[in-house]
């Protein structure tokens, strides 16, 4: 390794300089992607190399197939004249006719340390309003959802319907979690939802 690439890998580690890739570095700006287009083969390489060539770094992202269309959810980070350049090729991008994208320009999430990171695995026979009613449980204890991923499929042995949930929600400090665990479960119970709810590992 060079000297010079010791010299900024050490400055990295001990945090006298903010590392390459860090999205809360002095200076960087943020831009949240969404597209969706036809599933199609190259179309998330189509998207980043426009990124990549532009000079943007792609800090988070989340993708997936949803029936005959693909859908792509990134927050981008660099400067403002990177950032301009990657909304002006974007824009081209869509221009075609075949891609939708939505740009929008963002902060970096604040930390939150009164905040308790769990997970949440669920799984049931398919039914209406499964996740609406999950939220509407957390929501009027005023826990925010972090993330959620959802799918539907047939189970292994009797072809059944089923529908499978993963949440991360966010606790506030100051709620009891055994009485939410056990309130959970009690919901959870009404609804005929298997679930588990633990706390997020580090």
């Amino acid at each position: 390794m060079l000297r010079s690439q010791r010299g900024l890998k050490q400055a990295q580690e001990t945090g006298t300089l903010p590392a390459v890739n860090d999205p809360n570095a002095p200076g960087k700006q943020h831009l949240a992607v969404s597209a969706i287009g036809g599933d199609h083969t190259g179309m998330v390489h189509e998207l980043t190399r426009v990124i990549t060539d532009c000079g943007g770094n792609i800090a988070e992202s989340r993708m997936a197939a949803l029936g005959s269309e693909f859908a792509v959810l990134m927050l981008v980070t660099g400067n403002w004249h990177t950032l301009a350049r990657i909304e002006s090729e974007l824009g081209r991008l869509a221009d075609g006719g075949a891609l939708s994208v939505h740009l929008r320009r963002t902060e970096a999430r604040a930390s939150r340390k009164d905040l308790l990171p769990y997970s949440i695995d669920i799984v049931s026979l398919d039914q209406t309003g499964i996740v609406a009613g999950l939220s509407g449980f957390f929501a009027t204890r005023d826990i925010d959802i972090g993330e959620v991923a959802t799918r539907s499929y047939a189970a292994a042995h009797t072809g059944a319907p089923m529908f499978a949930v993963q949440m991360t929600i966010n606790v506030p400090a100051r709620l009891h979690v055994a009485q939410l665990r056990e309130e959970f479960m009690d919901y959870c119970d009404s609804m005929n939802l298997d679930a588990i709810l633990e706390p997020v590992k580090s």
